[in-house]
């Protein structure tokens, strides 16, 4: 349960900072901190068992049927992202606490970080494929959210759309590619699917499913050539930005591929696709960072060339690669933090984060310029700082790989070129901004910012010192377990800051002169890039998203004409090309099965159904009529389901007739009295034909199925209700105990359909005729005495008759949805009988209300079971005797049941009465009308 606790603590606690919105910024910020703090601390007390070689993990069985469970593992690899995760969390909302200002609402943009913060906890944790996909598309929400933090900006909601689109496509690609993954393993736990690893790769969808997963992993990272999200994305406060870009969002497709390099690595798909991209990211991120202007923009780029750097690491997929990619992750995430933050410490002190009006700013921040220097160094890759040693096993791995056979020198050789412009873009981050000239128009006088906005960046840069000089001690014990965690096995490695005069040195040495030349003739760069149209990328999102709306306008524009026939004429055709192929290969129709006997009443009954059923659509003209000959056929229905012992689904189909048919009635009145002109002979010879071929093909299934053998599960049901249940009605135990949820599902949309109807009656003016169709005027007396009386005696006596069906449900035909509908009867006649007002004045009760109540108590009768260990919405029952009843029955179910009663009754009455409401905000029907 720790381990759900470190993954949910931020969830709740993002309640805090909404909470304490009205309070002091510094209240805000600590009650934000205190919620990292104590999510770190918790990570920290549970991976003492990981570093100890155990693998903590927590287990909740959700739908064992499908494979979900809500569980969480804390390896090797989880514990480092959950690290930097945490680590970096809390020093970027100290950062947040002095670069947001006055008027930002601190209390919004924490609970949004923190929100972050869990869906990152989540999908490092998750020990579930599919939980996993849960949170991954919980971080694309959440990071859109912040993105758009200042959504009075263009820029920030357009950036922050790009994002949601991008990455949230890539998610359902990964979805995809999820299900296909937990097919062939059989499992989505991560332990079987690990355990099926080759038999995952020898696999005919291997391929197919490789493709998917990485286009979810290569959309979140801003692989090429989906890297254009990301640069746009720097729209967000850089807090925001520097969170992102060390430790999350582009962060967890590395996870992912990490997390899955044992189970689809060491293919040649894997090595050639995940290489390649990884280079293309790598150098496409580099040279572009080379040309921007804007300060976060240029780390943006670096951001995307180092991701690639990874990446590519990880399509090699040696055992080596994997320690360079995973220690290069930490390496990064000190660094790039660190940057980030001297950016906006930059533009929160000189009001400019524009490169060309930046320069000599080490006269007024000497300080922030040694911090600039040092993290700057460590991107570079320079002897004496994290980066470089990184860079070296980079360039170790790059050398020792043969994948692409006599053109494998082309790896070694560009990456060589990367860390070159890698170099290039580092030290013009700094010497343009820190150095030269000092700025004589920025927008504010530049200086040091307070000593706790420079604290983090601090503690970046001595990590970043102090794991280039002493790499084995100072992350050796968090970077073992890791690595193990991906290669499945304990490696053996060293990191040290001398390998003696090899290669990789020479290649360093190369990158380094060769990015300060680079730098130097950055001019020559400068203008052989502008020969070529720039375009916005989020002008040319934009573009594709317009275009696409409007061909998606054009087409249903061609499709929807408001012919409900034409609707229903295309839905029937596709259902015919999907069924009569299928009917085409039966060969033959009659089953062995012994047909019964038609007797006289089930004879008569379908001729008086299908007599009542042509006289619908014969006269769909006079409506009235219509209406009652539809009630014939749900009357004969009931009928049915009496004859043939249902009386459970006869009670309720016959009061569900009874409202449907009121409604219908009170609808009638607000619609236009005269008919449109019939449809032409053509297109009633089409809708017979259709209607026909339809109704024989149905008739053909239900003649094929009934004339065979039937396999039930009523008998599951019946011998379960019982000992399972507790009830002897079949029918009602199924709704609220065996298939509890579905009901559940059901009355949640009841209710959400009742709100939408309500709030489109409620400011409706319809037309209202003051006369019928041939000109006669209404009577004077709207409520008739004689069934005011009887609607006033009808209540008690059907509110008695609801209590009593509602009290049995459980085991005699009956229960919640019967004597729902019942009591919602009772009281729509009285609304017919006295009218809106005499009803409100004696039960002015809010049926909105009514109907939430209903579907919390559901709700919460299910949440119950869980503190008693048992799965969601399990029932339990009693018997106890009372003095005078005697032995009777007490069973949960009957809470449950409860709830839908309520909501059946909100829903029903919240639709009904509206409509009744409606004539009391009439306008005079126009004439004609």
């Amino acid at each position: 349960m720790q381990l759900a606790a470190i993954v949910f603590v931020p969830f709740i606690g993002a309640l805090l900072p909404l909470l304490l919105a009205q309070r002091s910024r510094l209240q805000i910020t600590l009650a934000t901190a205190a919620v990292a703090v104590l999510s770190l601390v918790l990570l920290l007390v549970s991976g003492s068992g990981t570093l100890a070689g155990n693998i903590p993990s927590y287990t909740h069985e959700w739908l064992p049927a499908l494979g979900l469970a809500i569980s969480f593992r804390l390896d090797g690899l989880a514990l480092l992202f959950a690290g930097l995760i945490l680590g970096i969390g809390v020093l970027v909302i100290l950062y947040a606490h002095y670069y947001l200002s006055s008027k930002d609402s601190a209390g919004r943009f924490f609970a949004f970080l923190l929100l972050f913060m869990g869906s990152m906890l989540g999908i490092v944790t998750a020990d579930n494929l599919i939980l996993m996909w849960f949170f991954w598309e919980l971080t694309s929400i959440s990071s859109f959210l912040l993105i758009g933090y200042w959504f009075h900006q263009s820029n920030a909601r357009r950036g922050a759309r790009m994002a949601l689109a991008i990455t949230g496509a890539g998610g359902l690609a990964l979805l995809a590619g999820i299900l296909l993954l937990g097919q062939m393993a059989g499992s989505y736990q991560l332990e079987a699917v690990f355990a099926a690893a080759d038999v995952i790769r020898q696999h005919d969808l291997y391929l197919p499913t490789l493709i998917l997963i990485l286009l979810g992993a290569f959309t979140k990272s801003a692989q090429f050539p989906f890297q254009f999200w990301l640069p746009h994305a720097m729209a967000a406060p850089t807090p925001v930005s520097a969170y992102l870009h060390s430790a999350t969002m582009v962060k967890a497709g590395i996870f992912l591929m990490a997390r899955l390099l044992p189970v689809l690595g060491g293919t040649p798909e894997w090595h050639i696709i995940v290489t390649l991209t990884g280079l293309a990211t790598l150098l496409f991120g580099a040279y572009f960072a080379l040309l921007k202007t804007d300060l976060k923009g240029l780390l943006a780029f670096s951001t995307i060339s180092h991701l690639g750097l990874i990446t590519m690491l990880l399509g090699l997929g040696t055992a080596g690669a994997v320690v360079a990619a995973l220690f290069h992750i930490i390496n990064h995430a000190t660094f790039k933090a660190g940057l980030f933050m001297i950016a906006g410490i930059v533009d929160h002190e000189t009001g400019s984060r524009d490169m060309r009006k930046l320069s000599g700013l080490r006269k007024w921040m000497p300080f922030t310029t040694i911090l600039a220097i040092i993290t700057s160094a460590a991107m570079a890759g320079i002897p004496l700082f994290n980066g470089f040693l990184s860079k070296e096993m980079f360039f170790a791995e790059a050398v020792e790989q043969h994948f692409f056979g006599g053109l494998s020198w082309f790896i070694p050789v560009l990456a060589t070129l990367g860390a070159m412009l890698s170099v290039a873009y580092s030290v013009r981050f700094v010497h343009d901004v820190f150095f030269q000239e000092p700025a004589q128009d920025l927008p504010k006088k530049p200086h040091e910012p307070p000593l706790m906005m420079r604290a983090p960046v601090i503690i970046f840069a001595a990590l970043c010192v102090i794991i280039g000089v002493a790499p084995m001690l100072s992350v050796e014990t968090i970077l073992t377990p890791a690595v193990a965690a991906v290669t499945q096995a304990v490696p053996d490695y060293k990191i040290s800051l001398w390998h003696g005069f090899n290669l990789p040195l020479l290649m360093s040495a190369l990158a380094v002169l060769g990015g300060i030349a680079i730098y130097i003739a950055r001019s020559e760069l400068l203008t052989f890039s502008r020969q070529f149209d720039a375009r916005d990328a989020k002008d040319v999102f934009a573009s594709i998203v317009s275009r696409t709306t409007r061909f998606c306008d054009e087409s249903m524009q061609r499709i929807e004409n408001g012919s409900l026939q034409r609707y229903m004429a295309f839905l029937l055709v596709f259902v015919l090309i999907l069924v009569i192929p299928e009917l085409a290969q039966m060969e033959q129709l009659t089953g062995s099965r012994e047909q019964l006997p038609i007797d006289a009443v089930s004879l008569i009954g379908a001729i008086v159904l299908m007599l009542a059923a042509f006289a619908t659509a014969m006269l769909h003209r006079q409506r009235l009529t219509s209406l009652m000959m539809l009630s014939v056929v749900g009357l004969v229905v009931s009928l049915s389901f009496v004859h043939f012992s249902a009386p459970d689904l006869a009670m309720t189909q016959l009061v569900v007739e009874v409202v449907s048919i009121i409604l219908m009635i009170l609808a009638l009145f607000f619609m236009p009295q005269r008919i449109p002109r019939a449809s032409s002979g053509r297109r009633i010879a089409r809708d017979v034909l259709l209607a026909g071929t339809i109704g024989g093909i149905v008739g053909t299934l239900n003649y094929a199925l009934l004339t065979r053998p039937l396999e039930s599960i009523s008998d599951f049901f019946l011998a379960n209700s019982v000992p399972g249940g507790g009830g002897t009605n079949v029918v009602n135990v199924i709704l609220v105990d065996f298939r509890g949820f579905d009901t559940l599902g059901e009355i949640t949309v009841l209710a959400i359909a009742a709100a939408g109807i309500h709030k489109l009656l409620n400011n409706l003016r319809p037309f209202m005729p003051s006369s019928d169709v041939d000109g006669r005027p209404w009577h004077r007396v709207k409520h008739p005495l004689l069934v005011q009386t009887v609607a006033q005696a009808m209540l008690p006596l059907a509110l008695m008759v609801s209590v009593y069906i509602f009290l049995r449900g459980h085991n005699l035909p009956g229960g919640g949805f019967i004597a729902g509908l019942v009591t919602a009867a009772a009281m729509i006649l009285q609304y017919i009988a006295n009218g809106v007002d005499w009803v409100k004045g004696r039960f002015n009760y809010n049926y909105q209300t009514l109907t939430s109540v209903g579907v919390m108590i559901a709700l919460f009768t299910g949440v119950g079971s869980w503190f008693f260990d048992h799965n969601f919405l399990t029932s339990s029952f009693t018997y106890v005797t009372w003095p005078l009843v005697g032995k009777f029955e007490l069973a949960t179910a009957i809470l449950f049941d409860l709830g839908v009663y309520l909501t059946v009754i909100g829903a029903t009455l919240m639709i009904l009465a509206n409509f009744g409401q409606m004539t009391t905000r009439h306008r005079p029907r126009q004439e004609g009308y």
